[in-house]
């Protein structure tokens, strides 16, 4: 009796606990949240996980509405911070200082509130809160004024356009509802955009028209309320397992040292709870040989090593020691091997300094002894060289052509004195400056060299664009690494977005859509260390919490947990709003499937998988679940039938 008792109340207490677990998760879900970018664009609202999107911006207007200066990606210095359900960002339009608040008040409804503070005199047309949604969502609909006569207006889609004052701009068709009120009447244009192929309804709401006077303070508040049907219709994925592309290792990672205090505790933490396949470290170039008439080897062999050098060096030794190979990167390059003054900041627009070519032979034997010296103090053998985004200049800067003589020049050195390390093909800042390449892909001199292909992610996602880096690997026959995997090279300067869902998401969403288009051997992430950091707190970015694991390192953690060695496999879905990605070893029967769903839950049926597959472990990250084992899941006849989560990232791998 006493043990039946205890089983019965074990047995009600999980289930009650499974049932606030489910409640949890469903309220996550149903919750909605704006989605906020951290320079203040807003680029939707959630519902039920599902994304109703448009994209706000605040664009200041001048010149007879001739010239348009508006907050976006890398145009200003903004300052972002959420404050429980609000999200807060500060930013500036030259003499212009604004706050925005965006605060989460109900289904689908947020309430904006954006103030002015003018910093100088200054004139323009107007300052206007602006509202893009994409025409394709609300054409055929019906737009409505609030606060006005005759408020009822049809219209067509392109081509209409419409003035007036109002209150209020609400705008239905069969599938959408957008609806934004104003505190007071304001100024209203209403325009479609058929630029560049565009199919987008803009509504322009005038904040201040006519210029300020310097002191000059402004408040306006916008209730914005989103509505339609919610796309839970299931998904279908297909598996090709008899086409087999590239080898992936597996997740890899930046290990550039720049923060003596806090570097230590992440790196650990990431080493310990990772499993890292790849590593990028930087060679301190401008500390190991200042001078070019003096060795950097005998000057480190009498205990002059820079502490700088010392610490690079002693980090690429860890990371062979665990069996992870290195790429080695140069940044900041001595004075005398590049012409003019190390520019360390950009010089009327130009970032860097390209190579002193007098000095050719001096630059591949400084960096052939530093490659040496690993290797012969620390017993650390390098597997590639680059100069760090060299197509922008940070902080050496090249032309293709210059890459293309620097890969043939350093690779041969490299090889007459005994070194098994190969250059890297680009190690470009973005996706976008492919035919930087071009040169060296086209020298067949340069061949015999080149070790991989490398691009960083900040920039370039297309997937045409993605695909000509997949292409430059095939038609060299080399693996392609993505050598810094992010997605805002400027997040160090508002780094409370690193927390948020919406970047977390987009983040591993972006990997996945790399892992099926590119098939890179290893994707870098920038960094695990400090800068940039995918952990919590620690006093890293004034956080002094404990240190812990957000969203995004359970991100990098299941993606890190693919099994070494799979080769990317095609495979297909019938849903938008959904990344996937599929890799596969047919010999060892072991497969590895990876989904961002982008939207709200739904079902999944999975095909094309082995007959001798009989079961997927199944592991989940969301807001609320990090990394979460379930399962298994059973595969008959080659199906398999889960749930996809809302907003989640899906790891599936085979159990026989």
């Amino acid at each position: 009796m006493r043990r039946n008792h205890i089983s019965h109340k074990k047995h009600v207490f999980r289930s009650v606990l499974a049932c606030l677990i489910s409640l949890f998760i469903f309220v996550n879900e149903a919750y909605s949240q704006a989605e906020v970018e951290p320079w203040g664009n807003i680029t939707g609202v959630r519902k039920n996980g599902q994304l109703f999107n448009f994209e706000s911006s605040i664009k200041v207007i001048s010149g007879n509405w001739k010239n348009f200066v508006s907050t976006g990606k890398e145009r200003q210095r903004p300052h972002y911070k959420r404050n429980g359900d609000e999200q807060e960002i500060t930013t500036s339009i030259d003499s212009l200082f604004f706050k925005e608040t965006i605060k989460d008040v109900g289904s689908g409804k947020i309430k904006v509130t954006l103030n002015l503070n003018a910093h100088a005199d200054a004139t323009f047309d107007g300052v206007f809160f602006c509202i893009t949604m994409p025409g394709d969502d609300y054409t055929p609909g019906r737009l409505r004024l609030l606060g006005v006569n005759d408020a009822l207006k049809n219209y067509s889609g392109i081509g209409k356009n419409y003035d007036d004052t109002a209150k209020g701009f609400e705008l239905n068709s069969p599938a959408r509802g957008f609806k934004i009120e104003f505190d007071e009447p304001a100024v209203i244009r209403y325009r479609t955009d058929t630029s560049y192929r565009k199919n987008d309804l803009q509504l322009y709401v005038g904040f201040k028209l006519n210029g300020v006077h310097e002191g000059d303070t402004l408040q306006r508040t916008y209730t914005i309320k989103t509505s339609g049907d919610i796309d839970n219709a299931p998904v279908n994925l297909d598996l090709n397992t008899s086409q087999p592309g590239r080898e992936f290792d597996g997740l890899g990672g930046n290990f550039r040292l720049q923060n003596a205090r806090t570097d230590p505790q992440v790196i650990d933490y990431c080493l310990q709870n990772l499993r890292v396949a790849y590593s990028r470290v930087e060679m301190p170039w401008r500390f190991w040989q200042p001078n070019k008439d003096i060795d950097p080897t005998a000057s480190a062999d009498s205990g002059k090593l820079p502490p700088a050098v010392k610490k690079a060096m002693q980090m690429a030794h860890r990371l062979d020691s665990m069996g992870i190979p290195i790429i080695l990167s140069a940044w900041f390059p001595p004075n005398w091997a590049v012409k003019g003054n190390v520019n360390f900041r950009p010089v009327n627009g130009v970032w860097g300094n390209p190579l002193n070519k007098d000095n050719m032979d001096a630059i591949y034997k400084s960096i052939a002894d530093y490659i040496l010296y690993l290797k012969n103090k620390y017993g650390t053998e390098v597997k590639f060289f680059s100069f760090n985004e060299s197509d922008l200049g940070i902080n050496i800067r090249l032309t293709p052509q210059d890459h293309d003589d620097f890969i043939k020049g350093c690779g041969a050195y490299f090889a007459t004195h005994g070194l098994k390390t190969k250059m890297l093909l680009g190690d470009n800042s973005d996706a976008t400056t492919y035919k930087f390449i071009y040169p060296a892909m086209d020298d067949p001199g340069a061949k015999p060299y080149i070790g991989a292909i490398s691009f960083h992610s900040w920039r370039g996602w297309d997937t045409d664009i993605l695909h000509k880096w997949a292409d430059a690997a095939t038609r060299l026959n080399v693996p392609l690494l993505v050598g810094e995997g992010s997605i805002d090279a400027a997040a160090w300067n508002y780094p409370d977005i690193f927390q948020e869902q919406t970047y977390a998401l987009k983040e591993i969403n972006l990997y996945t859509r790399l892992l099926a288009i590119c098939q890179p051997l290893s994707i870098l992430q920038w960094q695990l260390t400090a800068d940039y950091s995918p952990l919590i707190g620690g006093g890293i970015f004034g956080n002094n919490e404990p240190l812990h694991p957000g969203q995004r390192f359970w991100n990098l953690k299941q993606l890190s947990i693919t099994p070494k060695g799979l080769f990317a496999m095609p495979i297909s879905c019938d849903r938008p709003n959904i990344s996937v990605a599929a890799l596969g070893d047919n010999t060892k029967s072991v497969y590895a499937v990876h989904l961002v769903n982008n939207g709200t839950g739904r079902k999944v049926t999975l095909t094309g998988l082995p007959l001798d597959v009989k079961q997927l472990q199944i592991y989940t990250t969301t807001t609320a679940l990090n990394m979460k084992e379930s399962g298994p899941v059973k595969v008959k006849a080659g199906i398999a039938k889960f749930k996809l989560p809302a907003t989640s990232y899906i790891t599936l791998i085979s159990q026989k």
